[in-house]
């Protein structure tokens, strides 16, 4: 990891990481068609999304943070498993999502977060993993190939940012069952 950043420690996102996660993703929103939420949130409109992940089970939030102790402490990305749909046949598949600071990008954090909550599933009732890419994003493309997932379609301009359309390329990796 850089030296700017003493050690990226990965642990479970808490009510106390609202404000910065906020922050983080109104970036995407307001600077990107990574998400196709249009609006910026405020930390207590974004309240329910963050306490919908327990800190076990198969829908999870996990934060990087820069290691340092206290206030210092930045977070510097966060990945998530979400309910892939809401209907109760889906309940093995999750739909997974890294979201990094800027200055964050192309530094392993992403793969870290991944890493961790690969192996977190790994212990869970979850059968296969989904993720939507925004096209074009080379990025998440290569971190999502890495990690054995594979294209299985593209929406066509299926939302609309910034005054055009966007395409959504979707990928899919199995996931190991509990031993």
């Amino acid at each position: 990891m850089p030296s700017r950043w003493t050690e990226v420690q990965v642990r479970p996102g808490t009510e106390g990481d609202l404000a910065p996660l906020t922050e983080l993703y109104n970036h995407y929103v307001r600077e990107t068609a990574i998400t196709f939420d249009t609006e910026p949130f405020t930390p207590e409109r974004r309240l329910p999304w963050l306490r919908s992940y327990p800190e076990d089970g198969p829908h999870r939030l996990l934060v990087a943070h820069d290691g340092r102790k206290g206030t210092e402490s930045r977070i510097l990305g966060y990945a998530t498993s979400s309910a892939f749909r809401p209907k109760p046949a889906y309940s093995t598949s999750v739909e997974v999502s890294v979201y990094l600071s800027p200055d964050a990008a192309g530094r392993g954090i992403g793969t870290l977060l991944y890493e961790r909550l690969f192996e977190a599933l790994a212990t869970e009732d979850v059968h296969r993993a989904y993720a939507g890419i925004a096209l074009p994003n080379e990025p998440s493309v290569r971190l999502h190939s890495r990690f054995g997932f594979r294209h299985i379609g593209t929406y066509e301009e299926v939302g609309r940012k910034f005054g055009r359309y966007w395409d959504v390329a979707w990928y899919e990796r199995p996931l190991a069952r509990p031993a």
